[in-house]
């Protein structure tokens, strides 16, 4: 058991560590859209014509410029989900952890009545509103 727990923790460094090399990050996607502008004499209203584009659109829709700003976006953007799969990964373990390290046991018999009580005033303080109701 105490093996699993240690290898628990070093996986969890090991996230913690990816998370510190992570680059700058941002929440979004980016789509490549066409647009018709609606003229009828315009090439983008020919049969078969996919319309004006491409542009590049960030999921905020803000449009981007080919080049490099689109790339920044696109790593960004591609930086943030690796984020959000790290932190996934990291609530996992630690999960894990939680589950694998042991209770504490109180003999004492005045301490263990002391951290019921301070348990239960602190459920009763932050469920007052709701059983007052």
């Amino acid at each position: 058991m105490k093996n699993n727990l240690e290898s628990l923790e070093q996986k969890r460094r090991s996230l913690y560590e990816q998370l510190e090399k992570m680059g700058d990050f941002r929440r979004g996607t980016i789509s490549v859209n066409y647009r018709r502008c609606g003229k009828k004499n315009c090439i983008c209203a020919r049969e078969g014509h996919p319309g004006h584009g491409p542009q590049y659109l960030w999921s905020t829709t803000k449009s981007l410029k080919l080049g490099p700003e689109l790339q920044k976006f696109i790593e960004e953007t591609s930086n943030y989900r690796k984020f959000l799969g790290l932190c996934d990964e990291i609530v996992q373990v630690n999960e894990k952890i939680c589950d694998v390290r042991p209770v504490s046991e109180i003999d004492d018999k005045n301490q263990l009545e002391e951290l019921k009580k301070k348990l239960q005033n602190l459920f009763k303080k932050k469920y007052k509103k709701k059983l007052t109701i």
